[in-house]
């Protein structure tokens, strides 16, 4: 659970394309066995601490000639960015995918001291 002890609290959040693998040939759309896609995202200001980060897919664009193996997670959040995670497996052939996200989290204020 994050315990939020500032009164600066921010939320950003965002909508981005992870990829557009249908029109390259991309390995999404064309490869086979465990693929992954990482998606930088920079926060609009830093947080003061880690803030609390989610992200779900808005967007799917896949054959329907094999099942739907998706998986979507945040990693390496810092209190500037984070990367969003897409894999898939198998003979999933995804074109397309778009992801939102969301991230909670204290902001500085002009009174925090920078002791270091």
């Amino acid at each position: 659970m994050l315990k939020l002890e500032n009164h600066l609290i921010g939320v950003d959040q965002g909508d981005v394309v992870l990829f557009s693998d249908f029109d390259t040939d991309g390995d999404m759309w064309t490869g086979e066995g465990p693929r992954l896609t990482r998606f930088p995202v920079t926060f609009r200001k830093a947080y003061r601490k880690l803030p609390a980060v989610q992200a779900w897919v808005s967007m799917l664009d896949m054959s329907n000639q094999s099942n739907a193996r998706i998986d979507v997670q945040v990693e390496n959040i810092n209190s500037e960015g984070c990367e969003i995670v897409f894999r898939t497996w198998g003979d999933t052939r995804i074109a397309r995918a778009r992801a939102a996200w969301m991230s909670i989290g204290e902001l500085k204020h002009e009174d925090d001291w920078d002791i270091e």
